[in-house]
């Protein structure tokens, strides 16, 4: 699923391709709103909130889209051709405007709302790690809040602290040195203090980045995620990966059982098992 570094970018390259600019055409293919006629009308801005875009229309209506797993925006000079996003059947939106057209592919939410009502749609967020809410002493207190729940669990909640997803979830583990399964209320003062502020840094070093970089190094990019059975940068003990989640969506999960201390699935173990099915490939 794309992080907030990588909602932000595609806000930002939405926003400078269509803000100013009148709709010629506006295509939603979803069932709801495949009638909706938008052309004549301007684009104000692209905003990015947490994980959601928010493109705002003249006339006080926000076009709101979630990525998810396999989704994305593309933009593209009229006249050029349609390429790199998937097969026309996977398109869900098309906005155009006399320099450019922005096409959405394999959006799985996609709503057309009142700008005054987004907060039905996105007022749920905790503090936005790159948005002008952020407030590192909310977000540490709504992680607080739930001592008992597992440190992993607790960051992917965006109800906490809106952007982060699976890979900095757990880069973020392994710069703190505990593993994904310590209960928030077991990491150290110190280290709690300094979770919401490190979050942050890594996100705004990311957002303009294509390749993201957890380590400062040329290479490797990241420090454990998906690194599997490869040696830890640091004690060249083998990362190790098994899943984690609620029961209703688990996801593959990298820690380094030295760096990294607290309670973690053995080797062999269902979670363990399951995650070595389907953990993403060698990374850069």
């Amino acid at each position: 699923m794309p992080e907030g570094d990588t909602v932000w970018r595609t806000a930002k390259r939405l926003h400078g391709a269509l803000a100013g600019q009148v709709l010629l055409r506006a295509d939603l293919r979803v069932p709801k709103f495949a009638t909706v006629d938008l052309t004549g009308r301007a684009v104000l801005d692209v905003t990015p909130r947490g994980k959601h875009l928010m493109t705002r229309i003249e006339g006080g209506l926000t076009l709101h889209s979630h990525l998810r797993m396999d989704g994305a925006w593309k933009v593209f000079a009229n006249g050029e051709r349609w390429s790199g996003g998937g097969p026309a059947h996977q398109i869900r939106a098309i906005l155009e405007n006399p320099d450019r057209t922005a096409v959405g592919y394999r959006l799985p939410v996609l709503e057309l709302l009142r700008t005054a009502e987004e907060d039905t749609v996105v007022g749920h967020l905790g503090p936005d790690l790159l948005g002008p809410d952020w407030d590192q002493d909310r977000a540490l207190g709504n992680l607080l809040a739930d001592p008992g729940r597992p440190l992993g669990e607790a960051l992917l909640d965006q109800r906490n602290l809106a952007g982060i997803g699976n890979v900095y979830k757990s880069e973020l583990c392994f710069l703190l040195g505990v593993t994904p399964w310590l209960t928030v209320g077991a990491l150290p003062a110190d280290r709690a203090a300094l979770l919401p502020p490190l979050a942050k840094k890594l996100l705004e070093a990311n957002r303009d980045r294509v390749v993201r970089n957890t380590t400062g190094l040329h290479a490797p990019d990241v420090f454990v995620y998906g690194r599997a059975s490869r040696p830890c940068l640091r004690c060249r003990t083998r990362v190790r990966v098994a899943d984690q989640g609620d029961g209703s969506r688990e996801r593959p999960t990298y820690w380094c059982p030295v760096c990294q201390s607290g309670p973690a699935p053995e080797p062999g173990s269902p979670a363990a098992r399951r995650a070595r099915g389907r953990a993403p490939g060698r990374p850069r």
